[in-house]
């Protein structure tokens, strides 16, 4: 068996096809047929459900998908340490919640130091980014903290503050009775806090919706559709010009950390560690260190 097999296993997995798995690896057709006929004698075992119309993978190929995940991973995070340390390069995956304030400023230099590296940012929430940096489908975060987690080390990027947010300049608690609340989806920090806030003072919200982007919610907010809790630097712009307005959060739920997270015993790469100094030198007025 050779890590090629695994990547034509792989690429013939994600399209369900020969055909286009030759097509993306630029392999000729029988090439992959027969490695796959290849892997599958050496395991002793069928790994597709064959169709007319291509492939999927049964039980043993699903287990297969899983190892080889796993195998090709260090095999990539073996090559990068290869790497120049001076001059990083390669693909750095990084997750982002979309309220992060200071990330321009970090993504800005850093690319403009290491131009070979290819940043590739995936947007989520919080417990979301987290299971993917923990499963090293991302090399790190950023994330609502803290995160108290045996395998999660973390770089302190910035404390904010909580608001609530709506289109007029009133607001009391009653009106989460009867207006909607427009939150990211479950597993995002900021929401989570609104939930406990509200647990305490015994409130059911009228409604809740669900949004996967910021642009979406605070659009739906100016709109006047409902209320939503994001940071307060998030909007500054808006609230100066009065397209919407802010009003506060009691303490024990309105200051948040935004954090930097990676795990810690995966191969700190010297693309990951440059960003990660990148983190620390942007944000100098913030206390950055590894917890």
């Amino acid at each position: 068996m050779e890590f090629k097999d695994l990547k034509i296993f792989q690429t013939v997995a994600a399209h369900g096809s020969i055909s286009k798995a030759a097509l993306e690896l630029n392999y000729v057709q029988s090439n992959v047929t027969a490695r796959i006929k290849l892997l599958e004698k050496e395991l002793d075992t069928p790994l597709f459900y064959r169709h007319k119309r291509g492939m999927i993978l049964n039980t043993e190929g699903k287990r297969l998908l899983e190892h080889s995940k796993e195998i090709l991973s260090k095999m990539e995070e073996m090559k990068r340490t290869f790497h120049n340390k001076t001059n990083p390069s390669g693909v750095l995956e990084i997750g982002i919640v979309e309220t992060v304030i200071a990330l321009p400023h970090i993504l800005s230099s850093y690319y403009s130091k290491y131009p070979n590296v290819e940043l590739s940012l995936k947007a989520g929430v919080t417990d979301q980014l987290l299971q993917e940096v923990l499963d090293m489908k991302l090399d790190g975060a950023f994330v609502t903290g803290p995160i108290r987690h045996p395998l999660i080390e973390q770089v302190e990027v910035i404390q904010e503050k909580l608001v609530l947010v709506t289109k007029g300049d009133a607001f009391s608690m009653d009106d989460i009775t009867t207006k909607p609340l427009l939150l990211y989806n479950k597993g995002c920090g900021y929401r989570g806090r609104l939930e406990s806030w509200m647990k305490v003072e015994g409130i059911i919200p009228k409604q809740i919706m669900e949004f996967g982007t910021f642009g979406t919610i605070i659009g739906s907010v100016a709109a006047g559709v409902g209320i939503t809790i994001i940071p307060e630097s998030s909007i500054i712009d808006l609230a100066a010009n009065g397209t919407v307005y802010c009003h506060s959060v009691p303490e024990p739920y309105r200051d948040i950390t935004t954090i930097f997270i990676r795990r810690k015993d995966s191969y700190l790469t010297s693309t990951l560690q440059c960003f990660i100094d990148e983190i620390i030198a942007r944000t100098s007025g913030v206390q950055s260190n590894m917890i």
